[in-house]
C-alpha cells in the first residue's frame, strides 16, 4: 500500500449493507474504519418509538458524532473508510424528518445552520460510495440484523429516504462518487462480487498504482451493475 492517505465514505439507506462493506473494505485495504454510533446512541431506540419527540436531539447527536469522525479522518495521517457521511445527515435524514412534519421548521432551520457551519470547515472525502437497494432488499437487510427497534420502520419512511439519496447524489459535486446497484450483489458471501466492488472503487479513485498489492488489477466487470457518476 502507498502511504498516500485515502478517505472513503460509504453511504446508504437503512439496511443497505454499508456497515458490513465498511468493515470489509477496512480489512482488505487496511483503511481505518469509522462506524455509526448505534449501540451507544442514547436516542435511537426512543426515536423509533416516538419520532416527532426525538427527531431533533437524535439528529444533533448524529451530526456531532459524524463531524468529529470526519475531522479526525481529515486531520489524521491514515487512510480511512467512514460508515455514512455528515452530508447524509442533513440532505437525507433531517430533510426527511422535516418533510414528514416530524421536525418543526424552527428546529430544522437551526439544525441546517449548524450543519452548514460544520460542513464548510471540512475537507470532503476522496470518494463517496452509495449502495442503492430496492425497498424489499432494504427490508431483508433490516430483518437480518435483528434490531428490535427497527422492526416497525414504515415502508414509506424507507422509500422517502431512497428518494432523497437520489436527489442528493444528483447534486453532489464535492468530490468523486460511485453508485452501486446492490439488489443482485452478495459481497458478503461472494468473493467475486466483493472483488468487483473493490476494483470499481480503485477505478473510481483513478489511483490504481497506489494499490498494486491488492491483487485486483485488470479484473473485468461481470455481474456487476455500477454507475460512476
Amino acid at each position: 500500500m502507498s502511504t498516500q492517505k485515502i478517505f472513503i465514505a460509504v453511504a446508504g439507506n437503512i439496511g443497505s449493507g454499508k456497515t458490513t462493506l465498511t468493515r470489509m473494505l477496512s480489512g482488505r485495504f487496511g483503511w481505518d474504519p469509522h462506524f455509526e454510533p448505534v449501540g451507544e446512541n442514547p436516542y435511537l431506540s426512543d426515536f423509533y418509538q416516538d419520532m416527532e419527540k426525538w427527531a431533533f436531539p437524535l439528529q444533533i447527536y448524529f451530526l456531532t458524532h459524524r463531524f468529529k469522525s470526519h475531522r479526525t479522518i481529515a486531520e489524521g495521517g491514515k487512510s480511512a473508510v467512514q460508515d455514512r457521511s455528515i452530508y447524509e445527515d442533513a440532505h437525507i435524514f433531517a430533510r426527511n424528518l422535516y418533510e414528514q412534519k416530524l421536525m418543526s421548521k424552527r428546529d430544522y432551520q437551526n439544525y441546517l445552520s449548524l450543519y452548514r457551519c460544520m460542513s464548510e470547515s471540512l475537507t470532503p472525502p476522496d470518494l463517496v460510495i452509495y449502495l442503492r437497494k430496492s425497498l424489499p432488499e432494504l427490508k431483508r437487510g433490516i430483518s437480518r440484523r435483528g434490531r428490535e427497534f427497527e422492526a416497525n420502520i414504515p415502508d414509506q419512511y424507507l422509500i422517502d429516504l431512497s428518494r432523497y439519496y437520489d436527489d442528493w447524489l444528483g447534486e453532489y459535486h464535492l468530490g468523486k462518487k460511485l453508485v452501486i446497484e446492490c439488489d443482485d450483489l452478495d459481497f458478503v458471501n461472494s468473493s467475486e462480487d466483493f472483488d468487483e466492488i473493490s476494483q470499481r472503487i480503485l477505478d473510481s479513485l483513478g489511483q490504481e498504482d497506489l494499490f498494486l498489492s491488492s491483487g485486483l488489477r485488470n479484473k473485468s466487470d461481470v455481474r456487476f451493475a455500477a454507475q460512476s457518476l
